[in-house]
């Protein structure tokens, strides 16, 4: 594929990227900051064309995990699984990975924090909820462990629970066994331990009868 530079043009549709023709005929694209370093005339062997392509692909790549990183925080495991199953090469991946974590934007232990606060404030769950979706992720152990400690079960649970137990008011008064048994079940399916589910039902159904 070695050949003479004939052409610079940038995309239609961008100016962010530019087409560059080999001897007349399109070749391949690049990032136009990368474009920039040819001229016109400029001889390029297969190996100097091979690591231009290598270097759009990691571009392409960190482009796109950046767009992905854009709906919400993400681990590495999660935006390497969707760079591979957009088939970039594997060194286009890495490459990218790198670029982002040396930029802050890939951070497993920032990214599990980031996950339990948000579920603690919008759909608290159980640690075993929580350390089974963070494994999910890709995340560690070791960073599971200290994106959970000093989690309050209990609180986080009763949290949960409050406005499920608010709906079954009349199941509390009518038939206090029914009303443990379905708050019981909720909880127990957002992963709290029966332990922390017993004590937290026997609290609201308290709180309710004083109510």
């Amino acid at each position: 594929m070695a050949g003479t530079v004939t052409g610079l043009r940038y995309q239609k549709r961008t100016d962010e990227r530019v087409n560059v023709y080999l001897d007349g005929h399109y070749a391949f694209a690049l990032p136009a900051l990368d474009a920039a370093r040819l001229k016109v005339g400029q001889h390029l062997s297969d190996a100097e064309i091979a690591q231009l392509q290598a270097t759009d692909a990691a571009a392409k790549a960190y482009d796109k995990a950046v767009r992905y990183l854009s709906y919400r925080p993400r681990s590495t495991a999660e935006v390497r699984r969707a760079l591979e199953e957009a088939e970039f090469p594997p060194e286009a991946v890495e490459a990218a990975l790198a670029r982002l974590a040396g930029q802050g934007y890939l951070d497993d232990a920032a990214f599990a924090a980031y996950w339990v606060e948000n579920r603690q404030r919008f759909r608290p769950k159980g640690e075993q909820a929580l350390r089974q979706e963070l494994r999910r992720a890709g995340v560690e152990k070791e960073v599971i462990d200290e994106s959970l400690d000093g989690l309050d079960s209990s609180e986080a649970a009763y949290a949960a629970a409050k406005s499920r137990a608010n709906r079954l008011a009349e199941l509390a008064a009518e038939d206090p066994p029914a009303f443990k048994r379905k708050l019981g079940e909720f909880l127990l399916r957002r992963g709290f331990t029966y332990d922390v589910v017993r004590d937290v039902v026997a609290r609201l159904l308290r709180e309710m009868k004083e109510d």
